[in-house]
């Protein structure tokens, strides 16, 4: 099966395993991907945020890394990727009020190819209006900002027709692992190579 391309729209404040875990885990299965931000350039960095859940209301929030971009959203054009990744943290709360980043998530469910969007990544769909009539899942928090756009909030990953969603990433094994499938990923396993030994 060939790679993919695919494109991630990510910003400051984003959750940082949310950013990093899909960005290299859909690299080691053989895609290509292009992580993009409103504002910065390819080269640029933005920076990540881990949220935990410790018994709080809510989770709790520390510095992540610096994630380093690799395309300029102003450059590359949504029909050269086959899905869209959108990851979720304090970032989809700004970035759904650029006109760039809903016109590229909407070219992706015009014509229908894959999307994976977790957690607050809810908040560009709904923006975006292309949660109506679809069950969508997302943090708990934003069930009904789900419902408000026109969806059916799940309390899991769900997998409906082009769009795979998920809470948090605690979520991320069985989030990436329907997003493969939606992208058509068979990935197989062979028996161990032998290990050569050690020359002297």
């Amino acid at each position: 099966m060939p790679g993919k391309q695919l494109l991630m729209i990510v910003g400051d404040f984003g959750e940082d395993y949310e950013i990093m875990v899909p960005f290299q885990a859909l690299q080691a299965v053989g895609h290509e991907v292009d992580a993009v931000c409103p504002e910065k350039e390819d080269g640029d960095t933005v920076k990540t945020a881990v949220h935990d859940f410790r018994g709080d209301q809510t989770y709790v929030e520390s510095r992540g890394h610096d994630f380093q971009l690799t395309a300029s959203l102003d450059e590359v054009d949504p029909a050269d990727y086959d899905g869209l990744v959108l990851p979720g943290g304090r970032a989809p709360e700004y970035l759904r009020t650029y006109d760039e980043v809903l016109s590229t998530v909407r070219h992706f469910f015009e014509a229908d190819k894959p999307v994976a969007a977790i957690c607050h990544a809810a908040q560009i769909l709904a923006a975006a209006d292309v949660i109506e009539g679809r069950t969508c899942s997302a943090y708990s928090a934003l069930e009904h900002d789900v419902e408000d756009a026109g969806g059916t909030y799940h309390d899991g990953v769900t997998t409906d027709g082009n769009l795979v969603t998920g809470r948090d990433w605690s979520d991320h094994v069985e989030w990436l692992s329907q997003f493969l499938d939606v992208l058509g990923t068979d990935v197989q396993h062979g028996e161990s190579a032998a290990a050569e030994p050690a020359e002297d």
